[in-house]
């Protein structure tokens, strides 16, 4: 099968977030798998070119409609494990993509918009569309919207659209005049069952527009499927998906375990699987040691996240102050692109760094994540609400118990200690429902217990987790099932 991605980000070429380490996670899996993969991504100046070992002109003049004029293109390509990746350069003054950033300029609508107008224009022109155009949140929320419009019509009838949402916190509202940009009516688009924002008359929601148009929408989690139809994790579009629920699910992310896997990885210490958990203790010296932690009989926490609301930032506040009164270590890494949180926690990174249990970086380092995982105990992760998340999965592979809020995809994956229904060999963590100091201090509580005075059944939780399969295996034959059954269309 001939299955396209299109997406703003993928790593390790442009990554800023989790849709970066999705993208490639499911190409490179369904690749190995035999099947025909192409990502489309624009062509940024921050890009990491060094992973190709020849990047190459493909079609050095693609025109592409924008305004009442067209844009000249040039189309790059190159290989990496068997997965092609081409890039779109538009050749404009407005320079979209040379922003030395992936996300954050004022234009990013337009940009974007651009992009999807750019591919669906590459695809018209190339020799056999694919079978399977499979597109990523709002950035590429118009191209279902610009392919039943106008290109199913010009010749690419026969492809299909799966379209998945990994973040509705971010919906791309944008005033109607973007729509016009790329050729489409607003007149015919501005209404509540297309592309209308529910919540902001007068303007477009892209995401929204991508969810009408696909031939299949699906979640990062089958949790937060039902939770954005269900609950206010929807933000405005809960109805939009139960009018839609036929052609609606959720998919559980997998872990690249190429990358993530304490086996073979080589950026920690000492390597160490389920069967010689032992040497994990080495990659905790380690972290004390980088950290500048002192080296005592104290469980060490680990905090491994983006600092914003959305990651329950006064509840990862709160629980370093808890755990240091109750005389345990914390490492977090996380950064803030909003300035008050930054600010918040730049005053908390001062007022704890005489301390010889705690240390703030306040920077990503990726070194330094690995290092975490190795090294830690047990993860916090108090989200107010989480599509999917990466970094539970992550913490178990790596022998790590993770302490999470009952949300999308780490409901699906931390099944809890005490509470859970499962037998015991399938519990893997603590989880707390309420997002509330008293509900975080529960499940710190009875972690703490068990790591003090039942030390063997701790060790239990941690083989539990790294002998759970949280590989792109599973989630890449869920994608298959879905692909075949579009074609069946």
């Amino acid at each position: 099968m001939y299955i396209a991605m299109v997406s703003a980000e993928c790593a390790p070429i442009a990554k800023a977030g989790g849709l970066g380490d999705f993208v490639q996670g499911l190409s490179r899996e369904l690749a190995r798998r035999g099947e025909r993969i192409e990502i489309f991504l624009p062509f940024y100046d921050v890009a990491n070119l060094d992973v190709f070992q020849n990047l190459y002109e493909i079609q050095p003049s693609l025109s592409v409609p924008h305004h009442d004029q067209c844009l000249d293109c040039c189309v790059l390509g190159g290989e990496i494990e068997g997965v092609d990746y081409r890039f779109i350069d538009p050749r404009t003054s407005r320079d979209y993509f040379r922003r030395g950033r992936v996300y954050g300029e004022p234009d990013d609508a337009e940009r974007f918009a651009f992009f999807s107008r750019a591919v669906l224009e590459y695809l018209l022109h190339s020799e056999r569309p694919p079978d399977i155009l499979h597109c990523q949140d709002w950035q590429t929320g118009l191209i279902p919207v610009l392919w039943s419009e106008i290109h199913r019509r010009l010749g690419l009838d026969t492809m299909r659209l799966c379209y998945t949402l990994h973040n509705l916190g971010y919906q791309g509202r944008v005033e109607g005049d973007i729509l016009r940009q790329v050729g489409l009516d607003p007149l015919r688009l501005m209404h509540p069952d297309r592309l209308l924002d529910p919540n902001d008359e007068g303007m477009a929601n892209l995401m929204k527009g991508g969810i009408v148009h696909a031939h299949f929408v699906n979640t990062v989690s089958p949790r937060y499927a039902w939770e954005v139809q269900n609950t206010e994790q929807g933000m405005g579009l809960q109805s939009l998906f139960q009018t839609h629920a036929h052609k609606f699910g959720g998919v559980l992310n997998g872990i690249d375990d190429a990358v993530w896997n304490p086996e073979r990885d080589p950026l920690i210490p000492v390597n160490f699987g389920p069967n010689t958990l032992p040497l994990k203790a080495a990659n905790r010296r380690a972290l004390r040691t980088r950290m500048g932690l002192v080296e005592a009989d104290k469980p060490v926490f680990g905090i491994v996240s983006r600092l914003d609301r959305q990651k329950g930032v006064d509840l990862i506040r709160h629980a370093i102050h808890y755990l240091l009164a109750e005389d345990c270590q914390l490492v977090l890494l996380g950064s803030a692109l909003d300035p008050d949180i930054d600010e918040e926690f730049q005053r908390l990174k001062q007022a704890t760094s005489e301390s010889q249990d705690c240390r703030l970086n306040l920077e990503y380092d990726e070194s330094l994540a690995h290092l975490i995982y190795a090294g830690c105990d047990m993860l916090i992760i108090p989200s107010l609400y989480e599509p999917c998340g990466l970094t539970q999965m992550i913490a178990m592979k790596y022998g790590v118990v993770p302490i999470v809020r009952r949300v999308g995809g780490l409901a699906d994956t931390v099944h809890d200690a005490n509470y859970s229904d499962k037998p015991f060999e399938s519990r893997n963590g603590y989880v707390f429902d309420d997002p509330t100091e008293e509900g975080l201090e529960g499940a710190l509580r009875r972690a703490l217990g068990l790591w003090r005075r039942f030390p063997e059944y701790f060790r239990q939780l941690r083989v539990n987790g790294m002998q759970t399969d949280f590989s792109w295996s599973r989630p890449a034959a869920r994608y298959m099932e879905i692909y075949e059954h579009l074609r069946s269309q």
